[in-house]
């Protein structure tokens, strides 16, 4: 029979994990290590999005939004992603970069958001568009680009589409690039971007 001394305390219980509602509260907190522990904390409640959403638009500590993102990236809905989705307009450069992380990693999530982007009629908005789709299925972003290409009238967001389709691009892409490179012959850069893609594509280059 183990020895048991008289004295052996059991040791406290840890303390339990804040309320749900308390870490909703946490979010309005005046202080920033309060609101970054809430937003650490919430990320796997689906019903948090609300709130999240609200800290976001408020909150001016990068470090607290970077908890606040990865939050809704952490919880994947489309509602998470809807979130996120106006960061691709901001004027800070790294607000769009994260942006585009959160939404590149939830590609079921944007994808019904996608068409939406490419009728943006901010060009710069396109063309963060096309860079959401290295995050989807070859096909599906590839069915995507090339839906784009057949009307896109900026080279620049062409630019954009053709590199991605080079990177994650399927055979069914060739037709479109081959007209695309066609409709821009006067712009020396497309048509050599195409040839580029193309190559890639085909398995061809090097």
């Amino acid at each position: 029979m183990p020895f048991v001394k008289r004295d052996a305390r059991t040791p406290p219980a840890p303390d339990p994990a804040p309320a749900f509602a308390t870490l909703l509260e946490d979010l309005r907190s005046l202080e920033a290590e309060t609101r970054w522990r809430a937003a650490r904390s919430i990320g796997e409640r689906a019903e948090a999005v609300p709130a999240l959403a609200a800290a976001l638009d408020a909150e001016q500590e990068p470090r607290v939004r970077e908890a606040i993102m990865t939050a809704l990236m952490r919880i994947g809905t489309r509602a998470s992603a809807a979130v996120v989705l106006p960061e691709l307009r901001s004027d800070d450069a790294a607000r769009r970069g994260a942006a585009l992380e959160v939404l590149q990693a939830l590609p079921h999530a944007t994808a019904p958001f996608v068409a939406a982007l490419f009728g943006d009629d901010d060009a710069d908005v396109r063309i963060l568009a096309v860079e959401v789709l290295r995050g989807m299925p070859a096909d599906a972003a590839t069915r995507l680009l090339c839906d784009l290409l057949k009307t896109e009238q900026h080279p620049n967001v062409c630019a954009a589409a053709i590199d991605v389709l080079a990177e994650v691009g399927t055979r069914e892409a060739l037709p479109v690039l081959e007209a695309c490179a066609r409709r821009f012959a006067g712009v020396p850069f497309l048509p050599f971007a195409v040839s580029t893609a193309i190559a890639r594509i085909s398995g061809q280059e090097g």
